[in-house]
């Protein structure tokens, strides 16, 4: 039997994973309450339809979305079928694998995009940008990207490989 234990968190290792999981419960509650005032849908809803927006034709098998928005099918499937009676996307079946699933980005869900991204950015700039100089903004880019390969190793989630030259403003 192994009798080695799990050495205990130093003061500074605790502070700062006290302050991340308290970023990590704030935040998405901040990104909710703008999008749903501005733009009746959450936060992971507008990630969902940005998704979609970026992806070619923007259009997404539901397989590949759920990846790209680290949900599992059945959340995605879900919201996707609010989303669909909304409007905002469209679900048919996939021509190359017709036991596949694509979702496409409606006109609709576009312009909604389009009016809820001024919002969007500007929650965003006003919690996180703005309070952050430039150098603040690279260490979180590194540190961000240290954690993400750890988390997500295959490199699922669009964010993973986002590097700043090539990374679209978040208006698009």
């Amino acid at each position: 039997m192994d009798t080695q234990t799990t050495p205990e968190m130093t003061g500074p290792e605790e502070a700062a994973w006290v302050r991340l999981i308290a970023l990590a419960e704030l935040l998405p509650g901040v990104l909710d309450a703008q999008l749903l005032r501005d733009a009746q849908i959450t936060h992971f809803e507008y990630t969902v339809l940005m998704s979609l927006e970026s992806s070619p034709d923007r259009t997404s098998r539901m397989t590949r979305l759920a990846s790209r928005t680290n949900a599992t099918l059945p959340r995605l499937s879900h919201v996707a079928k609010r989303l669909e009676q909304r409007g905002l996307i469209e679900r048919f079946p996939c021509p190359e694998d017709r036991r596949a699933t694509n979702a496409r980005l409606t006109d609709e869900g576009l312009a909604l995009l389009d009016d809820a991204a001024p919002g969007h950015v500007d929650t965003v700039r006003h919690y996180v940008l703005d309070a952050l100089d430039p150098d603040d903004l690279d260490r979180l880019y590194d540190i961000a990207g240290v954690l993400l390969e750890r988390l997500d190793p295959e490199g699922r989630m669009t964010a993973t490989a986002c590097h700043p030259a090539k990374a679209a403003p978040l208006a698009s």
